[in-house]
């Protein structure tokens, strides 16, 4: 119970946000944008009995991209799926599942494990190792974390190549030694993610907290680029380090741990499709690689395509729809 406290606020302001958007969206049927959609199954397959499932998307691209194509791809097999568009993170996204709102997510396993768990460092850079600790925690919550992806999405701290040069920067170890005085972009959650700010702090041994600014995820490149913050924090699979010539510092004392994806899904939803709905879900997760991963996000970020073409594209290259 101890753990479920910290949600409560984060659960009254998504049950009303939730409330509105029903009310609002209730005839929608694409898969993509804000609000609650409902995606039907395709003619070839046989509609499953069982309950809807519903999959929340935390506030970012990936995460959007991620929802359709486990969406999507349950779809056109027969499963009833909603998609959720959480309108922020993790919180939000716990006090989702606490309320039922939603009963399925992509996730990332070490930021879960260290999100639930009551102290920090509990995650390590092996994914199975990191996994097992992460169901313990999700056991008690109703939760199953199905087979994690190849792929990994953590955080990168990024410099431009002008800083770099400037203040000869390769290394987390040489912003702690040469870019103590400058100002670190980041989304909120950097302040409490034991993976940015705290993880900088307790690893590394920098305290760039008095210098921090909180952005919305979308805008912590721009700011970047622009000047307005000298250090930025984007996921290491972000088509736009290598689109605006970004240098990506190495975490070279190991503070990052296995974010690999990972869906996680109610223990309901488990038990009521069985085993043929984890298959599928595991072969589309098999086929997402790191590499997959910084495609799709270029497409959205640079290319600006929308998260439910470019989830059906891929789906199809796969031969999953």
């Amino acid at each position: 119970m101890k753990k479920h406290t910290r949600w409560m606020v984060a659960l009254l302001a998504v049950t009303l946000f939730f409330a509105a958007a029903c009310s609002d969206d209730d005839d929608e049927t694409s898969t993509g944008g804000g609000g609650t959609s409902t995606t039907e199954a395709g003619s070839e397959a046989a509609a499953k009995e069982g309950p809807t499932i519903v999959i929340g998307a935390q506030d970012f691209g990936e995460s959007a991209i991620l929802a359709e194509i486990y969406g999507q791809g349950l779809a056109a097999q027969g499963y009833s799926v909603e998609q959720q568009t959480l309108g922020g993170f993790r919180d939000i996204q716990m006090a989702a599942f606490e309320s039922g709102d939603i009963n399925f997510a992509p996730e990332y396993a070490a930021s879960m494990l260290e999100f639930l768990n009551d102290k920090a460092g509990e995650a390590t850079g092996d994914v199975d190792e990191t996994v097992t600790a992460l169901q313990g925690y999700l056991d008690e919550l109703g939760l199953v974390a199905l087979t994690p992806a190849p792929g990994v999405d953590t955080n990168g701290f990024v410099v431009t190549q002008e800083t770099a040069d400037e203040l000869g920067l390769a290394t987390l170890s040489d912003l702690a030694a040469n870019g103590s005085d400058l100002t670190l972009g980041a989304p909120a959650d950097c302040e409490t993610n034991p993976f940015c700010l705290p993880g900088l702090q307790e690893v590394y041994g920098l305290d760039l907290s008095g210098s921090f600014v909180g952005l919305d995820t979308g805008v912590v490149a721009t700011a970047l680029e622009n000047g307005e913050v000298d250090v930025a924090v984007l996921f290491t699979t972000d088509g736009r380090i290598s689109e605006k010539g970004f240098v990506l510092l190495e975490d070279d004392q190991g503070m990052l741990a296995a974010d690999n994806i990972v869906p996680v899904t109610t223990t309901e939803v488990a038990d009521a499709y069985g085993q043929e709905m984890v298959d599928l879900v595991d072969s589309i997760s098999a086929k997402l690689d790191t590499a997959t991963l910084t495609a799709l996000n270029k497409r959205y970020d640079i290319d600006k395509e929308s998260a439910e073409d470019i989830a059906q594209a891929w789906l199809q290259e796969n031969g999953f729809l």
